[in-house]
């Protein structure tokens, strides 16, 4: 610091900040040597708390207003200093703003799955990410305990800090509160609610309040998401019957607006396939629906089949297998008797040789092949 910067400060009876940034939570006061003067002035602003320091020791902290540094509003400092006789001018003493507003818009995540038992999936692996907005509530706390003698501290410096704190709390939130995977969508205020509450005395012994926690999304893995999508197909597509005799007829359809740029050869084999799709048509319309008499008499009932079972092959779940492909999964040697298996019904995942329906296809599958 040069002679002049040096004058300045000590010339200087003003004490405040002025914050022209959007991330800072605590700016120390530069003033030569630490030097105040009798009859300072302190300006505090709304949103910002001014706490003095005395040889590393927390003395006076000051809401925002206006003050003139006497011994009168200095009490601990002044018992720190010993001023037996009123305000020594000049003393030396660390002055620190700390900003009290609220930081919105901070971003918090899992950084890998957390696993937790679903009632209908079994065990899943899902993420959560949202936002959360903090405030510093106790200057002097959060002084000590975080920000120690860091000149400019930012919210870049503690929210990692709570980001681990939130995503610890939201994964035991989660598990224990027994809302299945796809209800958790209708739930997000609820969970954001129940973490909030569970992290707030860990955010108090940091002298930090969370304003508002918001879980925005909950996802499952991508290949539970895609067979999700396979699930929800079959339930628009409904009657697969009508379905197949609607793509036939939108296929003839297409097919006679592109004859083919092959000339005979290519117009022939369009006409073979629309005489061929026809024929197909009019088989699927003439088909009689299960259960009904067609030309012929009438057509058997389809042979009775046992609830589908899922299987956990592999850490993952897999199925739905009906009968016979149940007894695949057996002679394959991928479902075994230790297997756990669940089907509709049933109040939870069970050993396959416990299941009757499933420990019948046991004694049916071949010995292994004897050594070569």
């Amino acid at each position: 610091m040069g002679l002049f910067d040096k004058l300045k400060g000590e010339l200087i009876d003003v004490i405040e900040w002025t914050d022209a940034t959007r991330d800072t939570l605590v700016f120390r006061f530069p003033r030569h040597n630490n030097e105040i003067k009798n009859g300072a002035q302190l300006t505090v602003r709304e949103g910002q708390a001014a706490v003095f320091v005395d040889e590393g020791q927390l003395a006076d902290v000051f809401a925002p207003g206006m003050y003139e540094l006497e011994t009168e509003n200095l009490p601990i400092l002044s018992t720190l200093k010993g001023w037996k006789h009123g305000f020594q001018s000049p003393f030396k003493a660390e002055v620190y703003f700390v900003n009290t507003r609220q930081f919105t818009d901070q971003k918090w995540g899992t950084k890998n799955p957390v696993t937790m038992r679903d009632p209908e999936f079994g065990p899943v692996r899902v993420r959560a990410f949202g936002t959360f907005a903090m405030r510093v509530s106790d200057p002097g706390t959060f002084l000590k305990e975080i920000v120690g003698t860091d000149g400019h501290f930012t919210t870049q410096d503690v929210t990692d800090q709570v980001r681990n704190i939130l995503v610890a709390r939201f994964s035991d939130a989660m598990a224990s509160s027994g809302i299945p995977v796809l209800d958790m969508a209708a739930n997000y205020d609820e969970l954001g609610g129940t973490l909030s509450d569970r992290v707030s005395s860990d955010m108090a012994q940091y002298g930090i309040e969370l304003r508002t926690l918001l879980v925005e999304n909950i996802s499952l893995p991508q290949s539970v998401e895609e067979a999700l999508d396979k699930r929800t197909s079959m339930g628009v597509i409904g009657n697969l019957d009508a379905y197949t005799k609607f793509q036939t007829a939108e296929a003839i359809g297409d097919a006679a607006q592109n004859p083919g740029t092959g000339g005979m050869m290519a117009g022939g084999m369009g006409a073979g396939l629309g005489f061929a799709m026809a024929k197909q048509v009019g088989d699927a319309i003439n088909q009689p629906s299960s259960g009904q008499q067609g030309p012929s008499g009438a057509a058997p009932p389809p042979l009775p089949q046992g609830k589908p079972f899922f299987a956990a092959i592999g850490g993952q779940q897999a199925g739905p297998f009906d009968d016979a492909a149940l007894a695949g999964q057996v002679r394959a040697g991928k479902i075994t008797r230790e297997t756990l298996v669940w089907s509709e019904g049933m109040a939870d995942w069970t050993a396959a040789g416990e299941v009757e329906a499933v420990a019948k296809l046991f004694g049916a599958a071949p010995p292994p092949l004897p050594p070569s």
